[in-house]
């Protein structure tokens, strides 16, 4: 399950703002900020299943442990640091 948390940093790190993953995600502005919103205002599930998947889909992988939640960008597009300068 998303958090708000997690949705807010994962956006953060993919520089999207709400109405862009809103439309990624293909949900109305309003359910993307119920599901953002500290308030724990409710949010159906499929709604944090679209916008999890949608950010999922930008290369965001959520983290879950005991001792927290957090997200990571993972960079699929083969750009590997080269070796001598550490420059892509």
């Amino acid at each position: 399950m998303i958090t708000a948390r997690q949705s807010r940093a994962a956006r953060a790190l993919l520089g999207w703002t709400q109405e862009t993953l809103a439309d990624k995600a293909r949900l109305s502005l309003t359910a993307l900020k119920r599901l953002e919103s500290e308030s724990g205002l409710d949010v159906y599930e499929t709604t944090r299943d679209q916008a999890r998947r949608a950010l999922e889909a930008a290369g965001i992988v959520f983290l879950s442990t005991d001792r927290g939640q957090g997200v990571l960008l993972v960079d699929d597009r083969g750009n590997k640091p080269n070796r001598s300068t550490g420059l892509r």
